[in-house]
This record gives C-alpha cells, sequence and structure tokens, in this order.
C-alpha cells in the first residue's frame, strides 16, 4: 500500500530521472561539470597570480631587511665616529685655549654662512 518514494532516482544506475531520462540528465551534468571545469581554471589561475605575488613579497621582505641592517651599521659607524670627533674637540679645547676656541667659533660662523648661502641658491634656482 505505502510504497517507497524514490523520486525518480534510479538506484541501479545511480542517476536520477529514472529508466529512459538519460539523456537530459547526461547533458546537464556535462553542462555543469564543464563549468566546475571551468571555476576550477579560473580558481587555479587565481592561486597561480596569489603565489607570484606572495613569492614577490616575500623577496622584497629580505631586500628591504638587508638595507635596513646595512643603514643601521651606518649609523652605528656615524655615531661612533661622531663620538669619537667629540672626543677629540673637547681634548683640543682643553688643551689648545682660546686660539683653538676662536677657530672652532669661526669654522660655525663660516659652515652656517654657507649653509645659507646653499639654501638661498636653491631657492632661487627653484
Amino acid at each position: 500500500m505505502h510504497g517507497r518514494r524514490n523520486n525518480g532516482f534510479d538506484p541501479e544506475s545511480g542517476r536520477r530521472g529514472g529508466v529512459g531520462g538519460g539523456g537530459y540528465n547526461d547533458t546537464n551534468a556535462n553542462i555543469l561539470e564543464s563549468q566546475n571545469n571551468e571555476r576550477i581554471n579560473e580558481l587555479s589561475d587565481q592561486v597561480a597570480r596569489l603565489k607570484g605575488l606572495t613569492i614577490d613579497i616575500g623577496s622584497e621582505v629580505r631586500e628591504q631587511n638587508s638595507l635596513l641592517d646595512n643603514m643601521g651599521d651606518g649609523f652605528l659607524h656615524t655615531g661612533d665616529l661622531l663620538r669619537s670627533s667629540l672626543t677629540r674637540i673637547g681634548t683640543m679645547l682643553e688643551t689648545g685655549g682660546t686660539k683653538h676656541m676662536l677657530y672652532m667659533i669661526a669654522f660655525c660662523v663660516c659652515a652656517m654662512c654657507f649653509l645659507w648661502w646653499l639654501m638661498s641658491f636653491k631657492s632661487k634656482s627653484n
């Protein structure tokens, strides 16, 4: 009395549509499979682009780290040079007296005048 309802599913073939309706279902399956293949190809292309992008980012990061390490070393070297120069200037001022102090002041005034002239020359050229 109460039979099983299979909604058009044929358990022997594993397809919907029962007996005799396979052509339409095969066409749908082929269309769906080709759409899936297209989507898989698109996804594969996007993954390849992302892979290339991540490789480029990794290379850029390594290059920037190397540059920063070199800059850090340069700043350390410059700091050491400045420290030793200030030590020598302090020693010179202690031992030389007023004569060396006048030379130092004259040098600073000349350096400031040169920088002022250089800045005014640059602003005129622009």
